[in-house]
């Protein structure tokens, strides 16, 4: 199915939570000078008008970036994702949104390798344009050219991962991003990240997945504890309570494979903040949970898998900095 277009829902609340994350993926990985490689399996279009036709549509950007744009008590970690999109937006007017391959190539570096998969048609030739525009304007900036630093394939990113892995520099960053539109995305997720453990366990491997009433988003996140990596952390923003007929996206969540240290403690910092900002009913809140893969006779006892779930944060309209609920 290729009738989903991101344009409609660019800098949303899921948009905060995935890409606010990503730049503190990027972040780290950029701590060690070995080159890694950054995948992204469905890419969208790399750049959004907020200006445009689909994005006024239903402006779900009012209630996602547009809470942030004129905030000036943002937390550390927060503000480095929205420096981001305010540089991108020099006039101080709100009109560009990043989309994940923009994001990795303003926060990764020059010995790193980009290699973004886009299959709809319209999205993956205007993801080419938006990449010659951004190497002509640093061009103009008398920036060097970075060759095939970014490497783009109209292709499906399920099928293309396989390939990637291991990467030549034995470091990787993988964000999966499907639309779910389909049941099958929630199975071809779970099976791209079971066999791409298997060629490189060590990788960072990020999944975005919206939380709605079906029962394959509902029983999703469980499922991802059971694949075979050594830790994970999933976090979750929920920023309204369902409606009775359980349209519309009022949740989201990051699950993280092989997640840095460093994640927890700034996920524990913002949230919270995020829930205040852009909660707009008292089912706002966030959740952390992290947990660890047992083997044996430990695995024999909780199952297969994985450790019991940890919570380690919760927040219902929660004060900035508490990380309490009310």
């Amino acid at each position: 199915m290729l009738s989903y277009r991101h344009a409609f829902h660019a800098g949303n609340h899921a948009d905060v939570l995935k890409h606010f994350v990503q730049v503190q993926l990027h972040l780290y990985m950029n701590q060690k000078d070995t080159a890694y490689t950054y995948i992204d399996t469905h890419s969208g279009a790399g750049v959004y008008a907020l200006d445009s036709r689909e994005a006024t549509k239903n402006a779900e950007f009012d209630t996602g970036i547009g809470q942030l744009w004129g905030r000036t008590d943002l937390p550390a970690p927060l503000a480095e994702y929205m420096g981001l999109v305010r540089g991108m937006n020099p006039s101080g007017k709100l009109r560009y949104y990043p989309g994940s391959p923009y994001v990795a190539d303003q926060v990764s570096r020059e010995q790193d390798r980009l290699r973004l998969f886009e299959l709809h048609p319209s999205d993956s030739r205007i993801l080419a344009e938006n990449f010659r525009k951004v190497e002509a304007h640093k061009a103009e900036q008398g920036e060097r050219a970075r060759g095939r630093r970014v490497m783009i394939d109209r292709a499906d990113g399920f099928g293309s991962l396989k390939a990637l892995l291991p990467p030549p520099s034995r470091r990787a960053l993988v964000l999966i991003d499907p639309p779910y539109e389909v049941k099958d995305d929630y199975r071809k997720v779970y099976e791209a990240l079971r066999e791409a453990l298997g060629r490189f366990p060590t990788g960072i491997y990020a999944v975005w997945y919206p939380v709605l009433q079906r029962m394959e988003s509902r029983q999703f996140a469980d499922k991802l504890k059971r694949l075979p990596a050594k830790e994970w952390l999933n976090v979750t923003l929920t920023v309204s309570t369902p409606g009775p007929d359980g349209f519309g996206l009022h949740s989201s969540g990051m699950f993280i494979l092989n997640p840095p240290y460093t994640l927890e403690p700034m996920l524990r910092e913002v949230m919270p903040y995020l829930v205040q900002a852009l909660g707009k009913d008292a089912g706002a809140r966030f959740t952390i949970e992290k947990g660890t893969q047992v083997t044996g006779a430990a695995a024999a006892r909780v199952g297969t898998g994985g450790t019991p779930r940890q919570p380690v944060g919760n927040a219902r309209r929660a004060s900035p900095l508490s990380g309490a609920g009310s």
